[in-house]
């Protein structure tokens, strides 16, 4: 797969003969049968304008698609998933800001899926943050796209749930207990009616982790000290604190990336 995130020119014309600019590698040429895709190197000189040291073509216009309207140039998993969609090897992408882009020969193997996990009610706070940071392009150089896992804690069976924020009629957060309840909590909850009221009762886990099944995967826990890149019960991923910010979340994906790269994944994951 040919993807450029820079150095592509685009060329109507020859003004300035057989020169061009000093940091282009590939050149979108208009033809009379439609747009070709060139690879150029340019020679050696000084100024803006260089020689042409050689070139080649990568894809002749009956290779090529002009994908209709504009995209954000710098989510290259959509970009990558729409030209998979094409019946031809190369497509052509015009940003908002009238750039360039093309792919050729798109492989959505180069796509590296983050599974996430996540718990409601209240709000799933980081499938909303990841989205949230995904849809303005915060994530568009990573190569990855999410697939959530968010378990709705209102399904369990239980008599007492975490917290009263979310909703619940009897939460372990305002009322007391009076022993044999089914109660549904994490370590951390269960740490507290036992600290609180004893051992009488019967805990059904809600922990986020405890669900991981595939990786690379990003988790929410209120444990501080889970924080942070590494194995958890032999899959490889990023556990963020339960009241994490948007950025925190960000540099945690950021960081995931570069460790499942340097861990052999995808070389796109961070290209």
């Amino acid at each position: 797969m040919i993807f450029p995130y820079k150095q592509v020119g685009h060329s109507c014309g020859t003004p300035c003969g057989d020169r061009v600019y000093f940091l282009t590698r590939y050149i979108i040429r208009e033809t009379l049968n439609g747009p070709e895709v060139i690879e150029v190197e340019p020679g050696e000189g000084e100024g803006l304008m260089r020689p042409v040291r050689s070139s080649r073509v990568i894809a002749r216009p009956e290779e090529v698609t002009v994908y209709p309207g504009k995209v954000e140039l710098a989510d290259r998993t959509r970009l990558i998933e729409l030209a998979s969609l094409s019946d031809t090897r190369c497509t052509i992408f015009q940003g908002h800001d009238e750039h360039l882009l093309f792919i050729c020969d798109p492989d959505l193997s180069a796509i590296q899926t983050v599974h996430v996990y996540d718990v409601m009610p209240p709000r799933p706070s980081l499938s909303a943050a990841l989205g949230e940071l995904d849809r303005i392009g915060l994530f568009g150089d990573l190569g990855i796209r999410f697939e959530y896992y968010i378990r709705d804690i209102s399904s369990v069976r239980a008599d007492v749930y975490p917290c009263r924020a979310a909703g619940f009629e009897k939460c372990l957060d305002s009322d007391p207990m009076e022993g044999g309840e089914r109660v549904a909590c994490c370590m951390t909850g269960a740490a507290l009616y036992r600290e609180l009221w004893g051992e009488d009762f019967t805990q059904v886990e809600i922990c986020p982790l405890r669900r991981v099944d595939q990786e690379p995967f990003i988790a929410r826990c209120c444990r501080k000290e889970r924080e942070g890149i590494g194995t958890w019960h032999g899959k490889f991923g990023a556990i963020v604190h339960w009241g994490s910010s948007p950025e925190e979340i960000r540099k945690a994906v950021v960081d995931l990336a570069d460790a499942w790269r340097e861990r052999g994944g995808p070389e796109d994951c961070r290209r």
